[in-house]
């Protein structure tokens, strides 16, 4: 009896950790090259990217959030799951529909006697990318990147990830580049080169 009885739970230990979801990490693929940050949300820092198919660990993602905690070339961030691909059943899935649900508790600023959380106000939402329309641009001249980063505009911060290819809502300022095709924007922590008759983000300075 006591043979059998050990049997069983050792059958149903090996069935519990057959079908449990596993806690360990998941291997996703970056749709195209994506920012890490260093928190959920367009207003933390940029500390790195994920390469065009690249592919990066993810670890969890936000409860009722795109934004993903992930690990690529040993660097630990967080990167907006919407552009990142895991298989499931055989199918491509957006990765937050296959990994566990984390917490975070966003850093707090004191001002005087008073702690408050930081978050910059969000202007409305990107514009998907056209499909099939080219994303991107050759690297532009190093004196367009020193006149951007020299000359910085007001920043705004979009809902989401900027990503090459998305388009800005019109009530984003472009800034002309002197002798330039390409305009210019500071969208969520970044300076980002934009086509002007489209309003498409075709370059990233990260």
């Amino acid at each position: 009896m006591q043979r059998k009885t050990a049997t069983l739970l050792a059958a149903i230990t090996v069935l519990a950790a057959v079908s449990l979801p596993a806690s360990a990490a998941t291997l996703a693929t970056a749709t195209t090259s994506l920012n890490i940050r260093t928190g959920p949300g367009p207003e933390y820092p940029v500390i790195g990217a994920i390469p065009d198919r690249g592919q990066a660990t993810v670890t969890g993602c936000i409860a009722g959030s795109l934004w993903c905690q992930v690990t690529y070339n040993g660097k630990q961030g967080w990167a907006y799951s919407q552009y990142m691909t895991a298989s499931a059943g055989g199918q491509a899935v957006v990765v937050s529909q296959t990994v566990p649900a984390l917490t975070f508790d966003a850093p707090a600023t004191t001002v005087g006697a008073t702690t408050t959380v930081v978050t910059p106000s969000i202007q409305g939402e990107f514009v998907a990318p056209a499909p099939n329309a080219p994303l991107a641009i050759a690297p532009p001249p190093a004196t367009v990147q020193t006149y951007v980063t020299q000359n910085p505009v007001t920043p705004v911060y979009i809902n989401g990830e900027v990503v090459q290819g998305v388009g800005l809502p019109e009530d984003v300022v472009l800034t002309p580049v002197p002798n330039y095709e390409y305009s210019y924007a500071y969208v969520n922590g970044v300076p980002v080169l934009v086509e002007p008759g489209t309003r498409r983000v075709t370059y990233i300075y990260r």
